[in-house]
């Protein structure tokens, strides 16, 4: 029998009004948004479901991304919906620990508000990300390494699809470098840093301060984390990989095959949008094989996931 997986997605596909059918439709969720602004000391529930500009902006976002996909694991969660192994892409490893029980929900909520302001002051001026599309792996690596200055590989996405990220001026040589090699296409994107970069170090380290007074339990199920691509077997391991993956290279395309090759068949995205699904696509066909993929983003989601997953 093949084994289950929790997936969480990252920043960016955030919008007004994830989550509020499932805050109006459960005490449970209900009460997650609740934990989640007190320990934040914001209104997320205002800043979920009211028009607002905060939404996009990285300090605001990943709490409310983070209290919408908690909410929804935790109601999924009650309706006996159970998972294997948990992995979330950039902020949304964090969700992976609330799924793993590695920390608890208001200790993750408090530090991914820090994270979110650590992010946002560590941003330097003339930082880009861009996603190149259509390029081998190890020639945008080996492109990245050649230019001057500082850029790198922020997201292994998918086949077909990495995103770089450093000083703006090196990120930009890399394009050129990377188009006259054959990329596809190569877009700059429209963040408010350069994040997964060297240049955010510094709030790496701040973060660090914040970890090491919270507790790390035992985990409930493993989890792999971005930075190696692999699960995480200590508990003393989860805050040094935690602090280094605000400036280190996100390897999703890496996790996912790990967690294929180990069985897993069943995916289930937990949280806004349908990004990591459409990323799902692309690794399954490089693979040659097949999985199931569900998402939980709406509250009529639920049903359909919960029989998929076959519980009665």
């Amino acid at each position: 029998m093949g084994k289950t997986a929790f997936i969480f997605p990252g920043q960016g596909s955030q919008y007004v009004g994830m989550g509020k059918d499932f805050y109006e439709n459960s005490a449970l969720c209900r009460d997650i948004f609740a934990k989640a602004s007190k320990a934040s000391e914001l209104d997320v529930e205002a800043l979920c479901f009211e028009e607002n500009e905060q939404i996009h902006i990285t300090e605001y976002t990943q709490i409310a991304m983070l209290a919408t996909e908690v909410a929804m694991l935790r109601e999924l969660e009650s309706r006996g919906v159970k998972a294997d192994v948990t992995a979330g892409l950039s902020l949304g490893e964090y969700g992976a620990l609330a799924a793993a029980g590695v920390m608890s929900d208001e200790d993750i909520f408090r530090l991914v508000r820090k994270r979110g302001l650590y992010m946002q002051e560590a941003v330097p001026s003339g930082g880009a990300m861009a996603a190149i599309l259509a390029l081998a792996t190890d020639k945008i690596e080996e492109i990245c390494a050649q230019t001057e200055g500082i850029v790198s590989i922020a997201n292994y996405n998918c086949p077909g699809q990495i995103v770089i990220t450093g000083e703006e001026a090196a990120v930009e040589a890399a394009m050129e470098k990377l188009k006259e090699a054959g990329a596809k296409r190569c877009m700059k994107l429209n963040v408010s840093g350069p994040f997964h970069s060297a240049m955010l170090s510094g709030a790496g380290e701040k973060l660090g301060e914040e970890l090491a007074n919270v507790e790390v339990k035992e985990m409930q199920i493993p989890y792999l984390a971005n930075v190696t691509a692999d699960y995480v077997t200590e508990a003393a391991d989860v805050k040094e990989l935690l602090k280094k993956q605000v400036s280190a290279s996100v390897k999703w395309q890496q996790t996912v095959e790990k967690m294929i090759a180990d069985g897993v068949d069943t995916f289930i995205e937990i949280g806004p949008g349908k990004t990591l699904s459409g990323f799902m696509k692309k690794i399954t066909k490089e693979l040659g094989c097949e999985c199931k993929v569900y998402n939980v983003e709406k509250w009529d989601d639920l049903a359909a996931v919960r029989e998929g997953a076959g519980v009665c």
